[in-house]
């Protein structure tokens, strides 16, 4: 028996050394592949690309179906229910009166100093720092959102990690970073969260209804100054990423064109959570834009731009790039974008022409894509068979570490993506977070629980050391006489600004659910055993290919088989499976350093 399973376990080698890509005549073939191309390694790509990887046990299902019949499961999601994934459970801390949340803090103190009241708090009548209480909610909400957008990212992460149907959060990923907008500048939670439910829900249905969503949605209406965008004094954002970065790209359009486009965009606002037009800061004046004429308003500018050959075309490349590849021909591009234009923008025909084509299982695409950080940590733990995104190390901080934090995207342009993930630097914090992830950091402290910056934490400090507020709070380089006289001026003022920010982040963290802080239940010792290997050799190579879409280098795969030898002391697994768990820990965790593991 033993001898059987030997084999099977060299069987097992051989595979892994087995052709993961068509031919090279498969480039720019939009042709689609037969049943009998159909094999595991193009399945693992599969779902690689339209997910976040897979178990070998995932990837054997995926084979037994047609290509058809995989990619139906993956883009229409067909025999698969989401039921079962549970909605975001808020923490109840958006407080009645906090809408419309104002852009600053002088601001707030401004309208609590003219109408008696802001941010539904009522000003003290009488009274030392009779504003604080206001500029206390100020900061509150300000620290709360950002706790609570955290607690949004570590949802979506499970659901990344969970969900039946990968490709819906592969996608909402994806529109996350097209329709870039951040906590930073929104500052409200409810509306990231409404943003995300509005890709995960329309994400691949129809690019155009998407649009008109986006557009009218709060998160983006806040984050591109919607606000300001009123009759006679147009704001011209919006109008220029909406042609520049989320439909045509540069060059299909003049500077008329935008600011005849934000003059249709006028009066589009947003109360609280919901879209509204005010007709009184709505030029419904004639405009000319990209060459029709009328008394245009924003949908109208949508269904406009939708007509431009350019539009089909800029966005299958784009979604193109981001599933299989950087380079990409215009003959090719123009192809992808005729599919997108004879479907009437429905975005899944386009899909399943990419994922079915002989091109995306050619050389030139399988193995040639770095990972996102996200993709880098979920598929990580797919792979490992978690069940859940652990709370050590932190998702987020480790993300954005590694330049991608959900929520955060620098730029009204998202995030570069490509070569850009890839530094000296940040392959070594890539090595960091598989070792954190195997060996759990014993000094971690969750930044959900410690927050604030060094000035909260000052005051904090000083408090419990029994200073009063006055004290605690002020500036250290003022001294003498002048510290003195501020002071005095301080216990006389409206209020405290830096006790504000410190007294802000306490109720924040007392009204915001913790992030649980579990690590991950790991067993490699037991993933192993169930192969019943017989050497190093074999276990090693089942962890390359269990893990690395990519081998390493024949002398790379000697090294990892000359280090899990040393450290068991022997060949034998049976020998060595009372103590297996460290060494194989070890041993991942270099094969994850490796470069090729970045790729996908």
């Amino acid at each position: 028996m033993l001898g059987r399973l030997a084999f099977l376990g060299a069987l097992w080698a051989l595979t892994a050394m087995a052709q993961t890509a068509g031919p090279a005549t498969w480039q720019n073939d939009l042709a689609p592949i037969a049943r009998t191309d159909w094999n595991y390694d193009f399945a693992a790509h599969l779902l690689e690309r339209a997910g976040f990887g897979g178990t070998p046990e995932e990837i054997q299902a995926l084979v037994k179906f047609t290509p058809a019949q995989a990619i139906a499961r993956l883009v229409r999601f067909e025999g698969t229910d989401t039921s079962q994934l549970p909605s975001f459970e808020h923490s109840g801390v958006h407080d009645p009166g906090l809408e419309p949340f104002p852009p600053t803090r002088p601001a707030v103190t401004d309208m609590a100093k003219e109408k008696g009241e802001a941010l539904g708090i009522k000003v003290k009548p009488t009274g030392n720092r009779r504003l604080q209480p206001v500029v206390n909610e100020f900061f509150y909400w300000l620290r709360a959102s950002v706790l609570e957008t955290n607690r949004v990212s570590y949802w979506w992460a499970n659901r990344m990690l969970t969900s039946p149907r990968p490709l819906q959060e592969k996608m909402a990923l994806f529109w996350h970073g097209h329709f870039a907008s951040n906590e930073a500048k929104v500052r409200d939670y409810r509306k990231l969260l409404g943003q995300l439910e509005l890709f995960q829900k329309q994400g691949t249905g129809n690019f155009r209804d998407l649009t008109v969503g986006v557009a009218q949605d709060p998160a983006m209406l806040s984050f591109l100054d919607a606000g300001v965008n009123v009759k006679g004094a147009s704001n011209e954002n919006f109008a220029r990423e909406i042609m520049e970065i989320f439909t045509m790209g540069v060059g299909h359009y003049t500077e008329t064109d935008i600011r005849e486009a934000a003059r249709a965009f006028t009066g589009w606002n947003y109360v609280d959570l919901k879209f509204v037009v005010n007709k009184d800061q709505h030029d419904d004046g004639e405009k000319t834009f990209l060459g029709h004429t009328g008394r245009l308003d924003g949908v109208d500018v949508i269904d406009i731009i939708m007509q431009q050959p350019a539009t089909a075309d800029y966005i299958a490349g784009k979604i193109y790039r981001y599933f299989v590849r950087q380079e990409l021909s215009p003959e090719l591009q123009t192809k992808l974008g005729a599919v997108l234009r004879q479907n009437h923008y429905e975005i899944t025909p386009l899909l399943e022409t990419i994922f079915l084509s002989r091109d995306f299982y050619s050389p030139a695409s399988v193995g040639t894509q770095i990972k996102s950080p996200v993709q880098l940590a979920v598929s990580t733990y797919r792979k490992l068979g978690q069940k859940n995104i652990p709370g050590v190390p932190d998702f987020n901080q480790a993300t954005a570490a590694l330049g991608q934090q959900l929520f955060s995207p620098p730029t009204v342009a998202g995030w570069a993506g490509g070569q850009s993930w890839i530094t000296p630097g940040l392959l070594l914090e890539r090595g960091n977070l598989a070792r954190d992830i195997l060996f759990p950091d014993i000094s971690f402290l969750p930044p959900d629980r410690y927050t604030g910056g060094g000035e909260v934490r000052r005051v904090a400090e000083r408090i419990r050391q029994g200073m009063d507020i006055t004290t605690a709070t002020m500036d250290d380089t003022k001294t003498g006489d002048r510290a003195e006289s501020n002071k005095n001026a301080d216990r006389d003022e409206d209020f405290n600004t830096r006790y504000g920010s410190f007294r802000g982040s306490q109720m924040a963290i007392q009204r915001v659910k913790p992030i649980p802080r579990d690590t991950a239940q790991i067993n490699l010792s037991g993933m192993v055993l169930d192969q019943h290997f017989a050497n190093t050799t074999q276990v090693v190579d089942y962890l390359v290919h269990r893990f690395m879409t990519v081998p390493p280098s024949d002398e790379a795969r000697q090294k990892l088989i000359a280090f899990l030898n040393k450290d068991l002391g022997t060949t034998d697994i049976a020998v060595a499976q009372t103590y297996l768990e460290g060494p194989l820990r070890l041993v991942l965790h270099l094969i994850m350093s490796q470069p090729e593991y970045q790729l996908d």
